[in-house]
């Protein structure tokens, strides 16, 4: 059966493309909360605050059953009845609201890349899914409400954001109603009151763009009693003074021409200048004589105008050049910090799997969301650092004086709750190895988020997603050790390209070290390299260049898991002496001298923190560079010996399929 569930609008139900409505609207709200929380078990109390406010009868639950036994009827066995639980089984494609986010989270990632067209249509594709406010025909007052709230709050969002994008390649006249439209159904969205300022300008209408302005100034004052914010003002003093910097400047405009800033309102993205189709009937001829713009004080004072908010923390790292690939984990990351709270999301990975590559870039393709800041933290430059600390460091870059620190662990967080509630703050923290590190970080409310990359999943903390990063394919590990070596070199050599691609096993970090030999040294053959490789006795040395080194990254990786785990180190060192994939014998934990409760947790505690993988038969193997990293361990046993039995641990061991 064909499946599709619709929330952003009515409730409505699609069978082999035939429209269905459920019924009753506390039936809608059963399935609506189902849908949101889709293959997770929700409980009767969680459906039943789902479904009604104060009025929850008493048959609340015999009621949840009876609708339960209607939808079912509706959707088939995807609704599974569990103990005291329901649980809605559905595919992303199969709910709009996730294909909303899934298309946005694509359109944002495009402005990273520099690709307009894909900003363009993936946004437009997102708005798309919208029929009307986000669960139009169901109750209010229940505990959906805050997810509809937010729902509504990030396509708000994608139409500015949509609408910047189109700015940029000089649809300025087509945008006109529709921005018109969208400011009378809301009047206090100062962006969209930018966005409407600027199209008329760039129309030519100058009288009707400083109209504009008064026009947000009376809405804001009468509603809110307030005044324009800095980027409305700063972008009317900018009208005023007619700075040519404000007008559109058509793709690959000749010199001598009017420089105009494609830059659309509150992004500072120099990538969203790119081509386009600008409208032409509205702005006249694009490439009228003027003066050649240059990076002078009126160039200053339009950026300004076109930025969002007064000074705040721009910490990022710079995107790493030559990132390949991680497409999907990228779009998941975005879409994770701009969806429905919590907006929080952790990045899990081994040593050198390209996390950190990953989360910054992710971080700036969602930068301009968060225009009150972003604040980065790398945990490797500050290790053991304490809950306490790391609050501090945070607040001292949202602009806390460190004289103004509250003592206490608690005062601390409820100062960065407090700060964060009136802001829309990105925080990224690197190398995270323990979940109290951040757990003071969750955002407690809508605007502001969380990304979080390190070895372990935390799974204790509650809330947040989880993207898990994997090996490269070969594919993207060819295309990344191009951008160093060159496609031709690769090209006279595939057989050793494939080898050395092999040898280093989908890793990033490795992939970067081998890229990095070949291009400091032309006279070095891939044969000549592939050749140190292949022998696991030489290959971490190899696998260093500069300041990288797989087996300096390993080493810390090792440390920050094994130091409190000594079964676990042990663990680690015995695979390390085998080849094979090993199942685990309950006589294994006697002759390792614990319990087998202990060793099972010691091998999670591995599992956990990506340096040991488990098969789908439950057979434990450690991956190729992190088994050469082990069996360097001094306390290291012997091999395996014929019988293919491990002397330590009577663990039998299979051959892993090629």
């Amino acid at each position: 059966m064909q499946l599709e569930i619709r929330l952003l609008g009515t409730v409505e139900v699609l069978t082999d493309g035939r429209v269905t409505t459920p019924g009753a609207a506390k039936r809608k709200a059963i399935l609506a909360g189902l849908a949101l929380e889709a293959n997770r078990s929700l409980s009767l109390n969680q459906i039943a605050e789902m479904t009604w406010a104060e009025d929850r009868p008493a048959s609340a639950v015999a009621n949840i059953r009876s609708h339960a036994a209607a939808l079912r009827r509706i959707v088939g066995d995807r609704l599974v009845a569990r103990t005291n639980a329901y649980e809605l089984r559905l595919a992303p494609h199969e709910l709009d609201v996730a294909e909303f986010q899934r298309l946005a989270a694509e359109g944002l990632s495009g402005r990273t890349t520099g690709d307009p067209g894909q900003v363009l249509e993936r946004l437009t594709a997102a708005l798309a899914c919208w029929r009307g406010p986000a669960g139009d025909d169901l109750p209010r007052g229940t505990a959906l409400d805050n997810r509809w709230a937010s729902l509504d709050e990030q396509r708000l969002h994608v139409f500015e954001q949509l609408t910047d994008a189109r700015l940029s390649v000089g649809q300025h006249g087509q945008l006109l109603p529709e921005l018109r439209r969208h400011l009378a159904a809301h009047p206090l969205r100062e962006r969209a009151w930018a966005q409407l300022m600027l199209a008329l300008y760039r129309c030519g209408d100058v009288t009707g763009a400083l109209s504009a302005y008064r026009d947000a100034h009376d809405v804001l004052s009468e509603q809110l009693g307030l005044d324009p914010g800095e980027e409305l003002a700063t972008l009317h003093r900018a009208m005023l003074d007619r700075e040519p910097e404000l007008h559109y400047e058509a793709p690959n405009a000749p010199v001598g021409t009017t420089r105009t800033s494609a830059v659309p309102v509150g992004t500072t993205d120099p990538q969203a200048v790119s081509a386009g189709t600008p409208d032409a009937a509205a702005t006249g001829d694009p490439t009228e004589p003027g003066p050649v713009g240059s990076a002078g004080p009126q160039a200053a004072r339009v950026d300004a105008a076109l930025s969002v908010g007064p000074l705040v923390p721009r910490e990022l790292p710079a995107d790493l050049a030559g990132f390949v690939g991680r497409t999907r984990e990228v779009a998941a990351v975005v879409a994770a910090v701009t969806a429905a709270a919590p907006a929080a999301v952790v990045v899990a990975g081994a040593v050198g799997s390209g996390k950190s590559a990953l989360v910054v870039r992710a971080a700036h393709a969602v930068a301009d969301e968060f225009p009150d800041g972003q604040v980065f933290v790398d945990l490797a430059q500050r290790p053991g650092i304490t809950p306490h600390a790391m609050l501090g460091r945070v607040l001292r870059a949202l602009g806390v004086p460190p004289a103004d620190l509250p003592e206490h662990l608690d005062e601390r967080a409820g100062r960065l709750r407090s700060l964060l509630a009136a802001r829309r703050v990105l925080i990224v923290v690197d190398g995270v190895t323990h979940h109290a590190q951040v757990r003071p970080l969750i955002p407690a409310g809508p605007g502001s988020a969380l990304i979080v990359a390190g070895q372990r999943r935390l799974h204790s903390l509650d809330g947040v997603r989880r993207v898990v990063v994997g090996p490269l394919g070969a594919a993207d590990a060819h295309r990344l050790l191009a951008g160093f070596a060159g496609p031709e070199r690769l090209a006279a050599d595939p057989a050793d390209t494939a080898g050395l691609i092999r040898v280093c096993a989908g890793s990033p970090l490795a992939l970067r070290i081998v890229g990095s030999r070949l291009a400091g040294c032309p006279g070095l053959t891939l044969r000549d390299l592939t050749g140190q490789l292949v022998d696991s006795r030489r290959r971490l040395d190899w696998l260093a260049h500069g300041d990288l080194s797989v087996r300096d990254r390993l080493a810390a990786g090792y440390a920050a898991v094994c130091a409190g785990d000594d079964v676990a180190g042990r663990l680690l060192e015995v695979l390390g002496s085998s080849t094979q994939a090993a199942a685990l014998p309950e006589r294994a934990a006697a002759q390792l001298g614990v319990s087998t409760h202990r060793l099972r947790l010691a091998l999670e505690n591995l599992v956990d923190a990506h340096l040991v993988v488990r098969d789908e038969s439950d057979r434990y193997r450690l991956p190729a560079l992190i088994r050469e990293f082990a069996a360097e361990l001094p306390t290291r046993p012997a091999g395996l010996p014929a019988s293919h039995a491990h002397p330590l641990t009577g663990w039998r061991v299979e051959p892993l399929a090629a």
